[in-house]
C-alpha cells in the first residue's frame, strides 16, 4: 500500500495491515542502497511475525514502488566518491537525514508510536539516523552490515568496487539480471553460497517490480555526503545491537565495529563467513541474537 510520508508517496508492506497484529511490537526494516522491501528474505519476516513482532517494510524514496526523485537530476558519483575522500563538503539530491525522516513518517502515517528499528547497509545508516531525529520513537537499534560513516575507514576491494560501478551490458532485461548476479556473487557470503538459478530468479522479480539506476545513484552520493552521521553516534540512546560478516568485501569488518564502537553501550556480534548479502544460513545466525535484543529493549 501507498502512504504519505515526510510529503513523499512511500509504498508499504505491513504484517499488521488487516489489524490481527495491531497490538504486538513494531519492528520497521529499512533496506539497503538500491534494494526494495522484497529483498528482505520472506524467512526473515516470517520469523519476526513468528516471534510475536508486527513487521514493517517499506521502499525507500527513490526505489522500487516508492516516489522517484528524477526532478533532482543524476549525480556524479565518481566526483562525489573523490570529494568524499579528500574531506570536501558534498551537496547531495537528498540527503540520509531526509531518508531517516521518510522512515518515521511512515511509523506517522501508520500510527505508531514506536518501533524497534532494523537496517542493512545503507539501511542501517538510515536507522541511526532515525535513532539520532526521534529517540522517543525507538525501542532498540539494530544496524547490520552498515557503518557509521566515518571518512578513513575501509572501502570495498578494488574488484568489487569496479563491479559496483560497472553497468548492465545492455539495456534488456537478461543484460540486468546478469549484471546484478555477477555483484551479488562478487559481495556475497563465501561461508553461505546461493545457488545461480536462485539468485537469477530472485534479482528477475525484483528487476520486474522495478528497475530504477537514477535513484540507486542518488542514494550513493546521499551515502557520501553524510560523513559527519559519525560523531553524532555518541549521542544514541537506544538499546543497539551491531551486526556484521567477518568476510564483507563490500562494507568491510571494521567499519561495523567502528559502528559499535561509536554508539554507548552498543553490542557488536561478527559472524563467521557472512559477506554483503542475506542467504538462509546468514538469516539463522541473524535472528539467534536479534530476537532477544529486541524482546529485552
Amino acid at each position: 500500500m501507498i502512504v504519505l510520508a515526510n510529503g513523499i508517496r512511500v509504498e508499504v508492506e505491513d504484517s499488521g495491515a488487516d489489524g490481527s497484529q495491531a497490538a504486538r511490537p513494531v519492528v520497521l526494516l529499512i533496506m539497503g542502497l538500491g534494494m526494495q522491501l522484497t529483498a528482505w528474505p520472506q524467512e526473515f519476516v516470517q520469523a519476526l511475525v513468528d516471534a510475536g513482532f508486527r513487521v514493517v517494510r517499506f521502499d525507500n524514496r527513490d526505489i522500487g514502488l516508492s516516489q522517484k526523485m528524477d526532478q533532482l537530476g543524476v549525480p556524479n558519483v565518481v566526483w562525489a566518491s573523490l570529494k568524499f575522500r579528500v574531506g570536501f563538503p558534498i551537496r547531495p539530491p537528498y540527503a540520509l537525514k531526509d531518508m531517516g525522516l521518510d522512515a518515521i513518517g511512515v511509523l506517522d502515517a501508520l500510527g505508531i508510536a514506536k518501533a524497534h528499528v532494523v537496517g542493512v547497509s545503507m539501511g542501517g545508516m538510515i536507522a541511526q539516523r532515525v535513532a539520532l531525529a526521534a529517540p522517543a520513537r525507538v525501542s532498540s537499534l539494530t544496524s547490520i552490515m552498515s557503518s557509521s560513516g566515518a571518512r578513513f575507514l575501509p572501502g570495498p576491494k578494488s574488484h568489487v568496487l569496479r563491479t559496483l560501478m560497472s553497468r548492465p551490458s545492455g539495456k534488456s532485461e537478461d543484460a540486468i539480471v546478469d549484471h546484478f548476479v555477477k555483484l551479488f556473487q562478487v559481495i556475497g557470503s563465501p561461508a553461505f553460497p546461493v545457488d545461480e538459478s536462485v539468485l537469477r530468479d530472485r534479482i528477475r522479480l525484483s528487476t520486474k517490480r522495478n528497475f530504477h539506476p537514477q535513484g540507486t545513484m542518488r542514494q550513493m552520493v546521499a551515502i557520501a555526503a553524510d560523513a559527519a552521521r559519525a560523531d553524532e553516534l555518541q549521542s544514541i540512546k537506544a538499546p543497539t545491537l551491531v551486526m556484521h560478516g567477518h568476510a564483507d568485501p563490500l562494507v568491510p569488518f571494521a567499519c561495523g565495529h567502528d559502528t559499535a564502537r561509536r554508539i554507548p553501550g552498543a553490542r557488536l556480534h561478527g559472524i563467521e563467513g557472512m559477506g554483503h548479502d542475506l542467504p538462509p544460513g546468514v538469516v539463522e545466525r541473524l535472528l539467534a541474537p536479534l530476537v532477544p535484543h529486541m524482546k529485552l529493549a
